[in-house]
């Protein structure tokens, strides 16, 4: 068991590819990119059609663990929810960026942005607004709002982006998704829903014409869990795991 799952009832990682131009919508394309994918992952044998077009392979959801695979207008997203080992969903992945190129046509030159993901999901039965303002707290500047007598958060999802290089191509954001809404805080009943927090770390911009999409990713991975392992696992992971124990 990789020590990622043990952070949060719920860990997936997901490889998102932008690209600048329309991808693929023949039929036949199609078929045979998510044919090739199943060859591989043959328990991935749901295939639809979603109603804003969007094609999308899956293995079982009822699965603890399970893979899915979706062909967007612009994008192509590959996830893997709770792997063995963040390297277990990396080989799948890696493969999908390998089938691209030569099966949808998507060069180094047509790269709008590639995403490392890693997300992290919390059960929790309750106003999450509130949540997260008790475990991480909030600015010193608006921390006297938080304490005004009867007043409850309705929506507080910290987030930040930060550049890491000078020329602003390779950035990492942190973003807490929280679902409660004001119905539920005015009733105070609150269903058992998921609080979530996303780490991405991306490469804006065209690859190299010698560069490969599999080693970007790599290169995007190994920053990607540096920073989530010093700044983000102590920092926002465990205060919130360890605030929900409480409740």
């Amino acid at each position: 068991m990789h020590f990622y799952s043990t952070l949060a009832d719920d860990y997936y990682t997901n490889m998102h590819l932008n690209t600048e131009m329309p991808l693929p919508t023949a039929r036949e394309t199609v078929l045979d990119f998510f044919g090739r994918t199943q060859k591989t992952y043959p328990s991935m044998r749901n295939f639809y059609t979603r109603e804003n077009g969007d094609f999308v392979l899956e293995e079982d959801k009822d699965r603890e663990s399970h893979r899915w695979l979706s062909l967007e207008p612009r994008r192509i997203c590959s996830s893997h929810v709770n792997p063995p080992t963040p390297d277990v969903a990396f080989e799948q992945h890696s493969l999908i960026l390998q089938l691209v190129p030569y099966m949808l046509s998507v060069s180094p030159l047509d790269c709008e942005a590639l995403d490392y993901m890693i997300g992290f999901d919390f059960s929790y039965r309750g106003n999450h607004d509130a949540l997260v303002a008790e475990a991480l707290g909030v600015a010193p500047a608006v921390d006297s709002l938080i304490d005004i007598p009867g007043a409850q958060p309705l929506n507080y999802e910290p987030q930040v982006t930060l550049s890491l290089t000078e020329d602003c191509r390779l950035q990492a954001r942190l973003m807490i998704e929280t679902r409660t809404n004001a119905y539920q805080v005015k009733r105070g009943d609150f269903p058992e829903e998921q609080l979530s927090v996303f780490f991405t770390v991306r490469q804006y911009g065209s690859l190299l014409s010698e560069a490969s999409f599999e080693e970007e990713l790599h290169h995007l991975r190994i920053k990607s869990e540096e920073l989530l392992e010093a700044h983000v696992v102590e920092q926002v992971l465990k205060p919130l795991a360890q605030t929900i124990s409480r409740k």
